[in-house]
């Protein structure tokens, strides 16, 4: 036996409380793998050189395979090795949030008439999304323009503004969309029709933060 199969796969991140849950999510792979191509434990175990024992093992989660264990089952599978870690290192995420019930926050500018509500967010993901439906329902004279990192994507619900950005400025009415760097100064600048709902959805990354 070669250092290599000695070697006990161990995740970059991973930490006693969780190595089980990877061993678990490697079998079940190997498992429904093995499956697909309609092959018997012991059809694996004889293409991949390994026992019948030990493959019942690695897809009930109850052994960690070595990498070479592993480099042998995805050569037998004809699937890359990386095939193994998808279920395990994918976080899936859903959000919902009822009609009316997001999240009222603070942003520079919120005063009367001028409502930001919050519908969602991203989780442990290097780039972050914020998702808003923006109300404006009083007339205003002062308008603060907004710059931050990442880009911004606006969908107009309602109403009717004109919306600056940069050197420029838009007219949008409902089912006009803009997309546009955020690093640049931009914000409502004039009050066309009220009132106005729209769609703000901003994604930057993490690391800018």
């Amino acid at each position: 036996m070669t250092g290599a199969e000695r070697l006990d796969y161990q995740h970059p991140h991973a930490t006693d409380a969780d190595e089980s849950s990877l061993e678990v999510s490697i079998g079940g792979e190997v498992r429904d793998f093995r499956k697909k191509l309609d092959m018997t434990v012991a059809e694996l175990a004889k293409a991949s050189g390994l026992s019948a024992g030990m493959l019942s093992k690695i897809e009930n989660g109850v052994t960690s395979p070595s990498l070479a264990t592993l480099r042998a089952l995805s050569r037998a599978l004809h699937v890359p090795v990386t095939a193994f870690f998808r279920a395990f290192e994918e976080e899936l995420d859903a959000t919902c949030v009822r009609a009316g019930q997001g999240l009222v926050i603070e942003r520079r500018g919120t005063r009367a008439g001028h409502q930001y509500q919050l519908l969602g967010h991203s989780v442990g993901k290097n780039v972050a999304v914020e998702p808003y439906l923006i109300s404006l329902t009083e007339e205003s004279d002062v308008f603060p323009l907004f710059q931050h990192g990442g880009q911004e994507f606006i969908y107009m619900l309602e109403g009717e503004v004109s919306y600056r950005h940069g050197g420029k400025t838009y007219t949008l009415l409902p089912g006009d969309s803009l997309f546009f760097d955020a690093n640049a100064p931009h914000g409502p600048e004039e009050l066309r029709e009220l009132p106005i709902r729209f769609l703000s959805v901003i994604a930057y990354s993490r690391d800018s933060e």
